[in-house]
């Protein structure tokens, strides 16, 4: 038996290849299936089940194309009424792989549908569970995203959640492996420990969730306290994955079509589609394509695109390093945004040595925000989560951040300069990208944010651990 997590760091995503005997079970994968293909090849086997632990919100699954590719049957738990041929399997209902057993296990609450698939070894002993999004590593799924499905309200579902992990996964034994469906990072929990595998006995220990006197109204309680709103993609994307989407492929072919400047310009005018700069903050800083967003591949890319550009339809123009034009495409289909229409053929650099205009942001050290803070009171604005900003902060500095920043923009100043910054610099470039298509130009960026801050010595607030918060 061969068990492989396989981990995608941008979406904190798990997605599972479990093999015995030549035969492979792949659970929630990618958009991109080939990687799933090729492995089973390496071991010269061939994909038998395709489960599906529920239908996800903060990515599209390649459970179609993986199916039409190599012919395995989806499996998704009960109630769950896909608009394509599945199996819908019963509650314990149990699905033999090579010497293996894989058993279904109903598991309501995060979604109706969510299913926990419980793996046993040859000798019938529980090995493993692959728990979706009912279970993380320091934190459940949240039971708000499916309460638009029905008349369930989300302490319904947090009921339902509670139900679920007393009466199907607390009782399996202390060595049974969790293999969550996310880690740290993904917005479908709330404090999610960066690990990604663990042993259930080390959960029932330190899983808030997880404790044995805890009753249901606590357990509701603590579940939905401080849930954020969810990114306005999640709901769309719980829509590709029930009624069914285009092929990788053809969105390969369509988004990597190079396009001369010129070509590139009459496109972005034509189409409406947004100008999506995705290199990394230095070089977008130095020069960019009038009104674009930044959003680099070099950090949470497909989460913040969701989060930012929210409308899946919305066509995309790509800036791109060479090279990564295919990674940006794909990445983006990761989350259901397929309507990327090409890329500036020669990146930016073209774009410069035609003459076309370009603008720039402006920078800072923190040093030279110190030495300016000294000398005069200037405005600035932290777009950090606020649980962040609790935690520690610029004194007088303005909260503003990024997940919301459209609901901010009266906040900023309209003529006299203001400064930006974040944790490391990726945000705070995303936010003056978005401030200067809105035609806010009187910005500067604080190279290295916050970490940067601190270290020169600016004064903050006393620090709060933010497990306090």
């Amino acid at each position: 038996m061969k068990v492989e997590q396989i981990y995608t760091g941008c979406l904190a995503q798990g997605a599972y290849y479990i093999e015995s005997k030549g035969e492979v079970a792949i659970i929630d994968p990618l958009r991109e299936v080939k990687p799933y293909i090729n492995r089973a090849k390496l071991d010269d086997a061939k994909i038998k089940y395709i489960f599906e632990t529920h239908f996800h919100a903060d990515f599209v699954s390649g459970h179609l194309t993986l199916a039409k590719e190599t012919g395995a049957p989806i499996v998704f738990g009960p109630n769950a009424n896909p608009n394509f041929e599945a199996i819908i399997a019963k509650d314990n209902q149990e699905f033999k792989l090579g010497e293996v057993t894989i058993k279904v296990l109903h598991t309501p609450g995060h979604t109706m549908e969510s299913t926990t698939y419980l793996l046993k070894d040859k000798d019938g002993k529980d090995h493993a569970i692959f728990s979706g999004d009912t279970l993380f590593l320091g934190d459940v799924g949240r039971p708000d995203l499916a309460q638009k499905m029905g008349v369930l309200t989300e302490r319904d579902l947090a009921g339902f959640l509670y139900d679920s992990l007393r009466e199907k996964i607390m009782p399996l034994a202390d060595d049974v492996i969790v293999y969550p469906a996310h880690g740290a990072g993904s917005a479908c929990g709330k404090n999610m420990m960066k690990e990604t595998v663990d042993t259930l006995g080390n959960q029932k220990k330190m899983n808030y969730a997880l404790r044995a006197d805890m009753t249901k109204e606590e357990f509701i309680e603590e579940v939905t306290d401080g849930l954020l709103p969810p990114p306005q993609y999640f709901p769309l994307n719980v829509k590709m994955n029930k009624e069914g989407y285009e092929d990788i492929d053809q969105i390969l072919e369509r988004g990597t079509r190079a396009l001369s400047p010129k070509a590139f310009e009459a496109a972005a005018n034509e189409t409406g589609a947004i100008v999506l700069d995705v290199r990394n903050a230095a070089n977008f800083a130095k020069g960019h394509i009038p009104r674009s967003i930044f959003i680099g591949l070099d950090g949470s890319f497909a989460p913040w695109v969701g989060a930012l550009i929210a409308d899946v339809q919305q066509p995309i123009l790509l800036v791109a390093p060479k090279g990564l034009e295919e990674e940006a495409v794909t990445r983006l289909s990761r989350v259901g945004f397929d309507n990327t229409l090409g890329y500036l053929e020669g990146g930016f650099e073209a774009w410069k040595k035609a003459s076309m205009e370009y603008d720039t942001v402006s920078q800072v050290d923190a040093s030279e925000l110190k030495s300016q803070m000294e000398k005069e009171n200037i405005p600035v604005f932290d777009v950090r989560k606020n649980s962040e900003y609790l935690s520690e902060h610029v004194l007088e500095a303005h909260n503003t951040p990024l997940d919301y920043l459209n609901d901010y923009l009266a906040e900023f100043p309209d003529h006299d300069t203001f400064y930006v910054h974040c944790a490391g610099g990726y945000r705070s470039m995303i936010a003056a990208s978005i401030l200067k298509s809105r035609g806010i130009h009187n910005l500067i960026d604080v190279k290295g944010g916050f970490k940067a801050i601190n270290e020169v010595g600016i004064p903050v607030s006393e620090y709060v651990c933010p497990s306090t918060l």
